[in-house]
């Protein structure tokens, strides 16, 4: 399988999706990119980071952001989503980051739409990580100490908002099997033998 492997996941909220990744890529030696998207599309275009990670991984509408952040115009500041620093002008540096990373080399790349941008890299490995809401709850209570309520309503705001995100760029559903070469759900094999399934799929398709 000549070219740079690139392992792009998708992950619902308290999936370990994240966990999984950050494994992987240690036993393939690999590097993985997730929070440090922002800061490299930051250094790429000069715009602050936390521009980016306003609108990291989050639904887009640019008339309601619009209203949202007039608030940066009446104070007489400047307004990070005017034109120039759109929600979608932002997401197309941070698309480029990830563009440029995928020729560097191989890598692990977590959510922000990856297994979109990259859908023209014959190397790129599609990932989808799912789990059953009673795993994830579980799991976030004990990470985070929470309530399962409070839990509950964490996980099912930011899939939501993981959703929309796809939805809007990639036009497609962010749970669509066809969007992915693999969806695995991790809350029946555990992190460790979502791992293991990974590497095994890999070895497979490298052959």
């Amino acid at each position: 399988m000549a070219g740079n492997l690139i392992i792009a996941i998708n992950r619902q909220y308290g999936s370990g999706g994240k966990e999984i990744g950050t494994k992987l890529a240690k036993d393939l030696g690999i590097p993985i990119y997730d929070q440090e998207i922002p800061e490299m599309a930051a250094k790429k275009s000069g715009i602050r980071k936390d521009y980016f990670e306003k609108v990291d991984e989050k639904p887009t509408d640019s008339f309601l952001y619009a209203l949202a952040m007039n608030t940066f115009s009446m104070n007489g500041t400047m307004n990070p989503f005017d034109h120039a620093l759109s929600s979608d002008r932002l997401f197309n540096i941070q698309a480029e980051v990830i563009q440029d990373l995928a020729k560097e080399g191989p890598c692990v790349i977590i959510g922000r739409c990856a297994e979109y941008i990259l859908r023209d890299e014959p190397n790129r490995i599609s990932v989808y990580i799912c789990s059953p809401m009673e795993k994830r709850i579980e799991r976030i209570c004990r990470l985070y100490q929470l309530s399962e309520k409070e839990a509950q309503k964490k996980i099912m705001s930011i899939d939501k908002k993981r959703d929309s995100y796809y939805g809007y760029y990639a036009g497609k559903d962010w749970r669509g099997c066809s969007s992915y070469n693999l969806s695995i759900d991790s809350g029946i094999l555990g992190i460790e033998n979502t791992v293991e399934m990974l590497k095994n799929y890999i070895q497979l398709r490298q052959k």
